[in-house]
């Protein structure tokens, strides 16, 4: 066993202890946090001094700077607004789907007070905590019946649970999409108790091979939506109007996980056309889910709708209770689907929309007011607008490039030292709030689309605050 040197011993006595550290810290951080704080502080110095990196001990006033800066860290939220300004409007990482600004008044009513979460006011008697939303969602969409969980993976999940446990669900092979965070389709089946019937090739299904798989263990025939990738070329696939004809013919359920989902068609704006939720099931598709924080620009989410005897099977299901949405979620389900009772006011009121259909020419009107506001503070850095493309991410439209408009930030045209395009974006990211940016050929990459009006000043700010700490940093070294 090695044994610290006598150099090494004098430096450790040189240590601060523990209670004068902490006598030094600001009163107004609660104890156990400066504790944790403090200490953290001397096992990191005593590691350093142990591993030969340190030969003196750092000034007090230092210690107690990186002590209150580190229990300051500590006592901020974990979960905090940042800017996007990628591009990727329903952007996952980054909480997809923003919330209209009208229903928040709605939404802190219900978080501050009791509410009528499961009470029917009319009867004088305990409730459904579905009502609240139920009736909108029929009016919308034109379905018999509907019921919203957590996410769409638990409508999926409960879905075939409840209709298909120990039989066969027939779905194209095509279709067995994998989505982020490894969600794979025939993994929800395998946990729903289904049997996975995989019928066609990859490219091509056709309706003869779902007639084909039709057996006495047959439970449903599932079609999946390809919203987060798309197969070009040689292709084929079956409608929902020819497997609806199908499935009654055999009196089987026909079940669409439409994945994103939408309520809008968004075409006249030049984005490609998605089938809506009202289409789908117009077109024969007994059952439909989708998610609420995608297109349809609300809540995290899972909704089902369709015929009322399968929907009220879904509801009946233990598994519901356990993947039942709370208050907040269903005011914020409820006040977006309002909105939509005006599909023209939905496309401006509900940001996701409102991002999704901006014309470029607006997006390119906000990066002039960014350009010229980061101009003013002559930085020394180089500033242009440029053409780039935009995404909507959240696994839906893979193919859809919105036209946009960004202001690059260069730092090595004009600084003469090595001026790291990743050190900006960390400066940029570690920022308050954060602001999330691209890099691109050696540049900072700001797509506007994703901006919101008020959030300029913030980026103007949080590159004069990035670019002075980043020319400090080069001062110092």
């Amino acid at each position: 066993m090695a044994f610290p040197s006598n150099s090494v011993q004098n430096i450790l006595r040189g240590l601060p202890k523990m209670d004068k550290l902490l006598a030094e810290m600001p009163s107004d951080i609660p104890h156990n946090v400066k504790l944790s704080a403090c200490r953290q502080i001397l096992e990191t110095l005593r590691s350093q001094i142990l591993a030969g990196k340190m030969a003196d001990i750092p000034p007090m006033n230092e210690l107690v700077s990186d002590a209150a800066e580190l229990a300051f860290q500590r006592l901020s939220p974990s979960l905090r607004p940042v800017v996007n300004a990628t591009g990727v409007v329903i952007h996952t990482n980054l909480g997809r789907s923003l919330l209209p600004k009208e229903i928040f008044p709605t939404l802190t009513g219900i978080a501050g007070r009791y509410s009528n979460l499961e009470y029917n006011l009319h009867a004088g008697e305990r409730g459904s905590r579905y009502s609240h939303v139920e009736g909108i969602l029929k009016e919308l969409t034109g379905a018999e019946s509907a019921l919203v969980v957590n996410n769409n993976a638990a409508a999926v999940l409960i879905t075939l649970e409840t209709l298909a446990k120990g039989k066969e669900a027939v779905v194209s092979r095509g279709e067995l999409v994998e989505i982020g965070g490894s969600f794979r389709i025939p993994d929800v089946m395998a946990r729903s108790g289904a049997i996975l019937r995989e019928v066609g090739a990859t490219n091509r299904t056709h309706l003869r091979d779902y007639a084909g798989a039709i057996g006495d263990q047959t439970a449903l025939l599932m079609k999946v939506h390809q919203s987060n990738f798309s197969i070009v070329g040689f292709t084929k696939s079956v409608s929902v109007k020819e497997l609806s004809t199908l499935a009654r013919s055999h009196d089987l359920p026909l079940y669409e996980d439409l994945g994103s989902g939408n309520l809008v068609d968004l075409s006249s704006f030049g984005i490609v056309h998605e089938p809506t939720v009202q289409e789908t099931l117009e077109a024969g598709a007994d059952l439909v889910s989708f998610s609420g924080d995608k297109l349809l620009g609300g809540p995290q989410a899972g909704i089902i709708v369709g015929r009322g005897n399968l929907v009220d099977r879904i509801k009946r299901n233990p598994l519901n209770r356990a993947l039942r949405i709370d208050k907040l979620t269903l005011a914020a389900l409820e006040g977006v689907l309002r909105i939509y009772r005006e599909p023209e006011k939905a496309v401006n009121a509900i940001p996701t929309l409102r991002m999704l259909t901006t014309p470029t020419k607006e997006v390119r009107r906000k990066a002039g007011i960014l350009l010229n506001q980061l101009r003013s503070l002559s930085l020394p850095i180089g500033l242009e607008i440029i053409d780039t493309v935009s995404r909507v991410g959240g696994g839906a439209m893979p193919l859809q490039r919105i036209k946009s408009a960004a202001v690059s930030l260069e730092p090595g045209r004009a600084w003469a030292v090595d001026a790291s395009v990743s050190r900006l974006e960390k400066a940029l990211r570690q920022n308050e709030p954060p602001i999330i940016v691209r890099m691109e050929n050696e540049k900072i990459i700001m797509d506007l689309r994703t901006v919101q009006d008020n959030e300029i000043p913030l980026i103007v700010e949080g590159v004069r605050t990035a670019v002075v700490k980043f020319e400090r940093k080069i001062y110092e070294d």
